[in-house]
């Protein structure tokens, strides 16, 4: 990285042109090193915004840094926005909020460095795909407490980073937060079959089970992507997240317009696994793909039947990522659910910079014990995993 460089603050990625934006690591397919990670698109970023799902009137006014040279070639970036609330992160703070604010803080606004309604792992400290990435991710980690000094916040906050990125913020003063999420990893599998065998006996038969039921009363699975995405599959799909997410959350995030931006920019990437039966439509889970893994983000029904939620979500995203040679699925936060259907136990990491000393030394010891916490959950969990003895293996190797 050049010796002179500047960072620059933008709210919103209509600033930023698409073509400057793919040269950031991850951005864009078929750049070399680089993991393509859908949702740090222009693509993705932008439709959150245009949509009106990710916007100041909804609590996300964006501050993206952008670090670039003196005279405007871009060297790497950061997500970020600023918030006057907790929700649609899916690493939780609401305790120190609260704790905060009972002492007399002013734990709101706060600065979050993340991707809106989307627990996904993925690249945060963006950089230009040729150059080092060590002295890009320290200036970006240094501009966000910067930033955060500045506009005298409470916080900043990044989360769902990756992990060789998180020496770079505990340098800068980030204090490291872990927790556990549910992976499918594929290991070599030609077929579900193969993935079946390296079950216990007792876990396959009854995966086998729940899929035969999952599909009684005359309901078939359906794949959509690209083409296949039309006006019409979104109307369906949208009053499905309405329906349930409406259920869960009380508020859905996302917009109607926002299918229809993705449906337009970004059709190869989605997949749509759909449930009908009697000739309509009944249930369906949005997918997004990557450079080496399907990312499960939301589903919804409307109507209930037995089993159908984990095969619409887990067991059909095995089956895509097995047949398209994807070596990773990634379907969401939390669910230890996921486990006896051949999901196993990750840890993602957040770094989270606390600006006022007392409420950091109170997190800071927090913190150490969650992740000794986490540490020997995932290892329990691992030992009670749904595969034969020996741990999870190719086929091949048995």
């Amino acid at each position: 990285m050049a010796d002179a460089y500047r960072i620059r603050v933008v709210q919103s990625f209509a600033e930023i042109p698409a073509d400057r934006w793919a040269r950031l690591s991850g951005a864009a397919r078929g750049l070399s090193g680089t993991a393509y990670n859908p949702f740090v698109s222009h693509a993705f970023l932008s439709s959150l915004e245009e949509s009106g799902s990710a916007t100041a009137r909804s609590g996300w006014l964006g501050q993206h840094l952008l670090l670039e040279q003196e005279d405007g070639t871009l060297l790497g970036a950061a997500i970020a926005y600023l918030k006057n609330h907790s929700q649609g992160e899916y690493v939780f703070d609401h305790g120190w909020a609260d704790a905060f604010e009972r002492a007399g803080g002013r734990y709101y606004p706060k600065l979050q460095a993340s991707i809106p309604f989307t627990p996904a792992t993925g690249p945060r400290l963006l950089h230009r795909h040729d150059l080092d990435p060590a002295p890009v991710r320290r200036a970006l980690a240094g501009g966000l407490r910067e930033l955060a000094r500045r506009n005298e916040l409470s916080s900043v906050h990044v989360t769902f980073v990756e992990a060789d990125e998180m020496p770079a913020l505990e340098e800068a003063g980030f204090l490291h937060r872990t927790d556990q999420q549910f992976h499918f990893l594929n290991t070599g599998y030609g077929s579900h079959d193969d993935f079946l065998q390296t079950l216990a006996s007792r876990k396959r038969k009854a995966l086998k089970k729940e899929r035969r039921s999952a599909l009684e009363n005359g309901i078939e699975i359906d794949w959509l992507t690209g083409d296949d995405l039309t006006e019409d599959i979104w109307d369906q799909f949208f009053a499905f997240y309405m329906d349930t997410g409406g259920r869960k959350w009380g508020r859905p995030y996302l917009t109607r317009q926002f299918y229809s931006l993705i449906g337009e920019r970004m059709a190869s990437d989605i997949l749509l696994v759909m449930a009908r039966r009697g000739g309509r439509y009944i249930a369906g889970a949005i997918n997004f793909i990557g450079g080496d893994a399907l990312y499960g983000r939301h589903w919804g029904c409307i109507e209930d039947h037995p089993y159908l939620h984990f095969e619409v979500c887990y067991h059909q995203a095995i089956d895509f990522a097995i047949a398209h040679g994807l070596g990773c699925v990634e379907a969401g936060a939390q669910g230890e659910h996921k486990l006896a259907r051949g999901y196993m136990p990750v840890t993602t990491h957040s770094a989270h910079y606390i600006t006022h000393p007392g409420l950091r030394r109170a997190v800071a010891d927090y913190l150490e014990r969650e992740r000794r916490d986490v540490a020997e959950t995932g290892e329990w969990l691992a030992e009670h995993g749904p595969f034969r003895k020996g741990g999870q293996r190719p086929p091949d190797q048995d």
